[in-house]
């Protein structure tokens, strides 16, 4: 008889809707948690990694070949899952719950501890040694800029200067940047984990970027320099509807958007 009571003493202590509640919220945090352990773990992210500097390294040579003497030469890269590794930070956040938070992401720029991107580091050093400029154009803010540049400049990145790291200033749309980098430059490369790190075009309005990448193909590997990010960016936001969401209904709506038979 007294198995009976089992059930009742656990429903006063440990309430259904807890239950629930801690298994959407272990449920929102495995899509986050599988990406961050693939590219902290996995072999393959590491080589995605070394793939694109090697064809960055390859194309920086043919394009060296064709341009402008009169002008100097450069490549401009993102900063974030690009040179630098912030699954760190990632993981701190699914470990609490979330996916993102301002203040969070501050104190682990603060920190300027994220490690380099594997091959990052050596093909830039590669283009300086080629007479190639590295412009750094990211969307941190203006309070991360000397954080950022500690970051950079205690791995040794070549241009890890104050002319030559761009952060975001009014808006995130990185065209202007790279319209004033290239009034001076000829820009031979651009490297990004993100399509707005390469064109704004890739983000016209009422356009899929999974489409959009279509007008580009022969530019992939060759000028644009794609980066493996599984973790976050700017194509999740259309699997979302408007407003704001915790995390197990972002969860709820990722897995409505999924393909299937």
């Amino acid at each position: 008889m007294k198995f009976k009571f089992i059930p009742l003493v656990i429903s006063l202590l440990f309430p259904v809707s807890l239950f629930a509640q801690n298994s959407s919220q272990a449920a929102a945090a495995k899509d986050y948690t599988m990406a961050i352990a693939w590219q902290q773990y996995s072999g393959e992210y590491r080589a995605l990694c070394f793939q694109a500097y090697n064809f960055a390294r390859l194309s920086l040579d043919v394009r060296l070949k064709t341009t402008d003497p009169s002008r100097k030469n450069c490549v401009i890269v993102d900063i974030d899952e690009t040179v630098l590794d912030n699954s760190p930070f990632q993981g701190y956040e699914v470990q609490h719950g979330i996916s993102y938070h301002p203040k969070d992401w501050t104190r682990w720029t603060d920190l300027a501890s994220a490690d380099t991107i594997p091959g990052a580091l050596g093909f830039l050093r590669y283009a300086k040694s080629e007479n190639v400029e590295t412009f750094y154009v990211s969307n941190r803010s203006e309070p991360e800029y000397q954080s950022t540049l500690r970051n950079l400049q205690k791995f040794g990145f070549p241009f890890a200067d104050e002319a030559h790291l761009m952060v975001k200033t009014t808006s995130s749309d990185k065209e202007s940047r790279r319209q004033k980098i290239m009034e001076k430059y000829n820009v031979l490369l651009l490297c990004g984990d993100n399509l707005s790190d390469f064109s704004n075009v890739f983000y016209r309005e009422g356009k899929n970027t999974s489409e959009q990448v279509q007008w580009a193909m022969q530019e992939f590997g060759t000028h644009f320099i794609v980066l493996p990010n599984p973790m976050y960016g700017d194509w999740e936001k259309s699997l979302y509807k408007e407003g704001k969401f915790d995390e197990a209904e972002k969860s709820r709506q990722r897995i409505q958007h999924l393909k299937t038979y």
